[in-house]
């Protein structure tokens, strides 16, 4: 059995897909509606542990996710990591407990639209 070693091609924010670089701008911007849009009907976000499963929830977390805090959000890198997978790394500064935290934003694509994005350290 032929083993290959997985590789992961950095990117720049030019470089990555129009579903990626549509949604966190309107993410960090809480425009819920134009962000739901970047998901495939049954898509799965994991943020802080939860999972959010189709529109409907993906759309609550969006509203109500963090939104008792204000931060920015700083592009740090990307890599492709596999077909249709996507890591992008993003600084996160605000009054949160902690003021600063570095998040990977692990993206899967399903055609143009994202299938499954999960969120952590």
């Amino acid at each position: 059995m032929e083993m290959r070693s997985k590789r992961a091609t950095a990117l720049n924010w030019d470089d990555l897909p129009a579903a990626i670089t549509g949604f966190l701008p309107t993410h960090e911007a809480r425009e819920a509606d134009a962000a739901v849009g970047a998901f495939a009907a049954d898509a799965v976000v994991t943020d802080e542990g939860r999972s959010h499963r189709g529109a409907a929830e993906i759309r609550n977390w969006l509203v109500n996710g963090g939104s008792e805090y204000t931060y920015t959000t700083e592009f740090v890198g990307a890599h492709q990591v596999g077909e249709g997978r996507f890591d992008v790394a993003q600084h996160l500064e605000g009054d949160f407990p902690g003021g600063s935290a570095d998040l990977h934003y692990r993206f899967v694509l399903a055609g143009d639209l994202i299938a499954r994005l999960t969120i952590e350290p």
